[in-house]
C-alpha cells in the first residue's frame, strides 16, 4: 500500500528544500548509483524523522515532471531490485511504484527508516543534511550507532507506542512493585514524580514520553494480553496420557507475570496429590506426586525466558496421568544452544529486565539456579526437549 497520497507527493516534488524527497530525471547514466545513494540516505534517516523519504524518477531538478517520461515494468523491476542486489546493507525497506502526478507518469521509491542503522551502500554511509546528500561524518556515524543501540535494547523494555499510561496499574506499582524494588527510606525521601518513577524502573520509555514498555505491561499492566497477545497461560489437566484424553480441568490464566505465576502454582499445588503412608513407619509419611519446589522453579524459568516477541503463543502446562509438560515459546537464546542447554553455568537472558523484576518480587532468588534446583529434586525424571521455537520441560511421574 502507498504511504503518501498523490497530493502529498506533488507537494514534496515541488518543494526544493525538502529533506525527504530527491528528484532524478531518469534512471540512466550515473542515476542508478545516485538513486541507491539516496535510498541509503533515507534509510539512515539522520534527521530522525521516523517517517519515509521518497526518490522521484522522471522529475526535473526544478520540481516539475519530465515531458514524455514513461514508467515501464522493466524500470519498476530495476528499482525493486535495489533492495535485494546486495549493494545496500542491511537491505532497505522500500516500495517502487508508478504514480501519476500533475498528469505525468512518475516512478516513486518510498524508503522507510532502518531500525538498525547505519546503512551502507558499497561500504559507505550516505546521509542527508536538509536538501543535500553526502557521506556521513564520524559524528554522524556516532549518532546512527547510538540510535541503533537504542533500538536494539532488549524487547522487554521496548515501548508499545499505541498504549497510554492509564493502561498501567498505578496502585500496584506504588504499593507492590516499588516497595519490593526500593528501600523504604529511599522511597520516603524520593520526590520524583509518578512518571519519573515509572521511567526509572523502565515501566515507560521516559518521563517526558511516558509510553508503557513491554516490561510495564508484564509487571503492572491492567490487561497485558490485550497488548501482548501471547502473555497468558494455558493449564490443562487430562485424565490420560495424551492430548486426546478427557479434560478434567482447564484454565486460561491472565494478568501480570506475577499473577500468572501465582495462580499457576496454586493449580499445580491443588493437583499435586499427596500419598500418605501409615504402615511400617513410626509417623505418617506424606509424599507429593511431584516435588513442588521443582515445579515452581521450572514454571518461573518458563516465564522468565519465554519470548514475548513475534508470537501469540502462551506458556502451556499439560498435566497428564504419567507426566507434566511445561512448554514455553522461544528457543535457546544468546550463548545458550540446544547442545549446552541446562548445563551448569550456561545461561543467558532474553528478558533481562523482566528477570530483575521477578527477582525484586521474590520469584527468583539466584539467577541461573532454577534448572539445577529442579534437577537435584527430580533426577532422571526431568528432561528437556529443545527446539528453535519452543522449550519443553517434561517431568515423569514416579511410576513411569
Amino acid at each position: 500500500m502507498s504511504y503518501f497520497s498523490d497530493a502529498q507527493l506533488e507537494v514534496m516534488m515541488a518543494d526544493l528544500e525538502s529533506d525527504r524527497a530527491e528528484r532524478k530525471q531518469s534512471f540512466q547514466g550515473d542515476s542508478p548509483q545516485k538513486v541507491r545513494e539516496a535510498v541509503c540516505a533515507f534509510a539512515n534517516d539522520l534527521a530522525g524523522h521516523n517517517a519515509p523519504g521518497v526518490v522521484l524518477i522522471g522529475v526535473h531538478d526544478k520540481g516539475t515532471p519530465m515531458p514524455g517520461f514513461a514508467v515501464t515494468d522493466e524500470l519498476l523491476r530495476s528499482l525493486a531490485d535495489i533492495k535485494t542486489d546486495g549493494n545496500i546493507v542491511p537491505p532497505p525497506t522500500l516500495l517502487a511504484e508508478k504514480r501519476v502526478l500533475s498528469d505525468a507518469e512518475i516512478a516513486v521509491i518510498t524508503v522507510w527508516p532502518c531500525d538498525t542503522p547505519p546503512v551502507r551502500y558499497k561500504g559507505r554511509v550516505h546521509v542527508r543534511w536538509g536538501p543535500r546528500r553526502g557521506l556521513a561524518t564520524a559524528q554522524d556515524e556516532r549518532i546512527l550507532n547510538e540510535r541503533r543501540r537504542h533500538r536494539d535494547r532488549p524487547f522487554d523494555v521496548q515501548p508499545i507506542h499505541d498504549a497510554e499510561l492509564i493502561e498501567l496499574d498505578r496502585l500496584r506499582f506504588e504499593q507492590e512493585y516499588l516497595p519490593a524494588l526500593v528501600a523504604r527510606d529511599v522511597l520516603e525521601a524520593n520526590e520524583r514524580s509518578y512518571e519519573q518513577k515509572l521511567a526509572a524502573t523502565k515501566m515507560v520509555l521516559n518521563d517526558s514520553e511516558p509510553v508503557p514498555t513491554v516490561l510495564g505491561f508484564l509487571v503492572i499492566g491492567k490487561s497485558p494480553a490485550d497488548w501482548l497477545p501471547g502473555a497468558y497461560t494455558q493449564f490443562l489437566r487430562l485424565a490420560g496420557n495424551d492430548l486426546t484424553a478427557p479434560v478434567s480441568d482447564e484454565e486460561a490464566i491472565h494478568g501480570t507475570v506475577a499473577d500468572q505465576i501465582r495462580r499457576l502454582e496454586e493449580k499445580l499445588a491443588a493437583h499435586n496429590q499427596r500419598g500418605v503412608r501409615f504402615s511400617d513407619v513410626d509417623t505418617e509419611d506424606r509424599r507429593e506426586a511431584y516435588p513442588l519446589e521443582a515445579l515452581r522453579q521450572l514454571v518461573r524459568n518458563a516465564f522468565m525466558h519465554r519470548s514475548y516477541e513475534v508470537t501469540n503463543t502462551p506458556v502451556r502446562v499439560y498435566w497428564f496421568d504419567d507426566c507434566i509438560e511445561i512448554h514455553n515459546p522461544g528457543g535457546p537464546f544468546g550463548s545458550v544452544t540446544p547442545e549446552n542447554f541446562g548445563q551448569p553455568g550456561i545461561t543467558d537472558y532474553r528478558n533481562p529486565n523482566l528477570a530483575e523484576a521477578l527477582r525484586a518480587l521474590g520469584y527468583v532468588q539466584r539467577f541461573g539456579a532454577g534448572i539445577a534446583i529442579a534437577r537435584k529434586a527430580l533426577g532422571q525424571r526431568l528432561r528437556f526437549e529443545v527446539q528453535p521455537g519452543v522449550v519443553a520441560a517434561i517431568i515423569q511421574g514416579e511410576t513411569s
